[in-house]
């Protein structure tokens, strides 16, 4: 049956549009102007974007698998204590996904390509925000819990996804309206100050990231004597940590194919990597977080600020709903242009290169 099928054709770097290139990234690129079907079909294809997309698919339904294990078997609805670990357990369920969903789609316009990663970026944010729930449950150090810094966490982390959300999609065009709309679509930053735009959005993850993990940093790192919380779960707390920053150095450095522009086009290049490293990351970050859930518990119950509707799912729901605000503000001006004729964009991916439709 595969047989029957007709694969969509690749191309290389200077047959596709400038937005849809890659650092060191020389072919393997899907046509710009691509159809749902062909984008699904090239799931079964090998191209630069096929195990991007598969090494954040996979991984979904393993997070979901542990969140319905969570929810049926430990009554978590009923229990205050346990709804940090859903509302984390959650997020680690949408960022993969909508990421996999940005690279599988990416390719049908330019238009959906920004649009696809800002789904991306904000879910991102969202993860960092479900980081912080559950840590400001059950990884705070004992000599910090229900301290100044512990009642304002929450608060901060929630900004900070707005921060993170914002500065993320205004790195790939700027403000939406003012810098560009529906007639300029290739503007500032990412097309013409590509290097600045990557350093916007590594500030952007990094930031939010190092927030959320300045008590488990002092807890790991900097506290001695008593109320450090030294347990067996710090182990997986150095595993989590040093996987967070490799994935935060193959994200900044796009190693290794910018060593070796070509060969890592299809497999081995740094986005790749970055995925799986993300991913076992956040595996051990749930191990670490549940393991402390579960031996920290009755101390937390006694002394610990209490899980409250407002600093959990309140304030999960807060997080998705400015998101989405912020996401849709960026997308407003790409989603009211008009769409393109053939005549005008072509259907070559040439023709496309040479002169990009607004709207593309």
């Amino acid at each position: 049956m595969l047989s029957l099928i007709r694969l969509p054709r690749v191309f290389t770097i200077n047959q596709v549009p400038k937005v849809f290139h890659e650092d060191s990234i020389i072919s393997g690129y899907r046509h710009p102007r691509s159809s749902a079907t062909d984008c699904i079909l090239s799931l079964f294809q090998l191209t630069n974007e096929t195990l991007n997309i598969w090494t954040h698919f996979l991984p979904t339904w393993y997070f979901l698998w542990k969140l319905v294990m969570v929810v049926l078997m430990q009554a978590a609805w009923q229990d205050s204590f346990t709804w940090p670990l859903l509302i984390f357990l959650f997020s680690c369920c949408i960022y993969p996904l909508a990421s996999s969903c940005a690279h599988t789609f990416s390719t049908m316009s330019a238009r959906a390509r920004h649009i696809c990663f800002f789904f991306d970026y904000g879910a991102l944010s969202f993860y960092s925000l479900g980081s912080a729930i559950i840590y400001s449950a059950y990884i705070f150090p004992d000599k910090w819990v229900n301290g100044f810094f512990h009642q304002s966490y929450i608060p901060i982390a929630v900004f900070n996804t707005v921060i993170c959300t914002g500065l993320a999609c205004y790195s790939r065009l700027g403000l939406p309206f003012l810098q560009y709309n529906h007639d300029i679509v290739k503007r500032f930053p990412e097309c013409q100050s590509p290097r600045f735009s990557k350093f916007l959005r590594v500030v952007a993850f990094a930031y939010p990231y190092l927030f959320d993990n300045i008590p488990l940093f002092y807890r790991v790192f900097l506290c001695e004597g008593e109320g450090c919380t030294d347990n067996d779960t710090n182990i997986l707390h150095y595993n989590h940590i040093a996987l967070a920053f490799l994935t935060g150095f193959l994200f900044a450095t796009h190693l290794p194919e910018r060593l070796a522009p070509g060969s890592f086009d299809y497999i081995g290049h740094s986005h790749q990597l970055f995925h799986v490293c993300g991913v076992l990351g956040t595996h051990f970050q749930m191990k670490a977080v549940e393991q402390d859930m579960v031996t920290r518990r009755p101390w937390l119950l006694e002394h610990s600020i209490p899980v409250t509707f407002s600093n959990s799912v309140g304030a999960a729901l807060l997080c998705l709903v400015l998101n989405l605000t912020i996401i849709i503000l960026f997308s407003l001006p790409l989603l009211s242009a008009p769409v393109c004729q053939e005549k005008k964009c072509g259907k070559s991916p040439k023709k496309a290169s040479a002169k990009v439709c607004p709207c593309c």
